[in-house]
């Protein structure tokens, strides 16, 4: 049976046609942050179990970290009510009756926060905050794990389509590999976020009597060897941690 051309409109043709590298590209690691009236600043989080996050996603995960923030600024602003009488009896000794019942009454104020300081006060706490870290070390491994598998395959498919001269596949699967390196690129920046928090601990460690946790510096390596890599390194630090949790008492089941 012969074949029949039939031509097609040049607006159809289009519209059939495979669509570009371009039109199904991820966005690229985006962060948000919002200023600390100490100078420092709060940084949107990536959830790597869910899809790659939006504008939406980011804003609302710093909403999530705003209202425990005020919440650990309650002794903070405590503190500065002190200072603030201190500061009065000193410079205008000898300090008058209303300024001693201000500095007796915010002294009061503070009674609370200071258990912060105390081995048993601060041990739960930090025990629970690397349970955390533990748990978001272990679905960045998984994911790694998942990803490693995507684009090992996808060099088989592309090197097997370049091979039998399919340029319409090869396109596609050079695509499906730029968009694993961009998810690869956010599962990076995740861990940005757990370096930070490591960081600010290093002053309640001590206090709970636990060694300064140090996260390593993870290589840029995109090949399955680098990315396994980057896996091993951080399945060590799984274990150290794992190792203090348990003589903590354990995370909590």
């Amino acid at each position: 049976m012969p074949n029949i051309d039939i031509p097609v409109p040049e607006e159809l043709s289009e519209l059939l046609a495979a669509p570009k590298c371009l039109d199904v590209s991820l966005p690229p690691p985006k962060q948000l942050s919002v200023t600390l009236p100490s100078g420092g600043s709060l940084k949107s989080l990536q959830d790597m179990g869910k899809s790659i996050p939006t504008d939406c996603s980011l804003t609302f995960s710093l909403m999530l970290q705003i209202s425990p923030l005020l919440a650990s600024m309650d002794c903070l602003l405590k503190i500065l009510k002190l200072l603030k009488p201190m500061s009065d009896a000193i410079t205008s000794f000898p300090p008058t009756p209303k300024v001693i019942k201000e500095v007796a009454d915010a002294v009061a104020d503070l009674v609370p926060c200071f258990a912060m300081l105390t081995p048993a006060g601060m041990i739960p706490f930090v025990r629970d905050i690397l349970c955390l870290i533990l748990a978001v070390l272990r679905c960045l491994i998984g994911q790694l794990n998942t990803l490693a598998e995507i684009m090992g395959g996808l060099t088989l498919q592309l090197k097997a389509a370049e091979e039998a001269g399919n340029k319409d596949l090869a396109e596609t699967l050079k695509c499906a590999q730029e968009n694993s390196l961009t998810s690869l690129a956010h599962l990076m920046q995740g861990m940005e976020p757990i370096t930070a928090i490591m960081d600010l601990m290093a002053p309640m460690l001590s206090i709970a009597g636990v060694q300064a946790i140090q996260m390593p510096a993870l290589g840029d390596d995109t090949s399955a060897e680098g990315i396994q890599q980057t896996t091993d390194t951080l399945q060590q630090v799984v274990d150290t941690i794992q190792g203090i949790v348990d003589g903590l008492g354990g995370c909590p089941s």
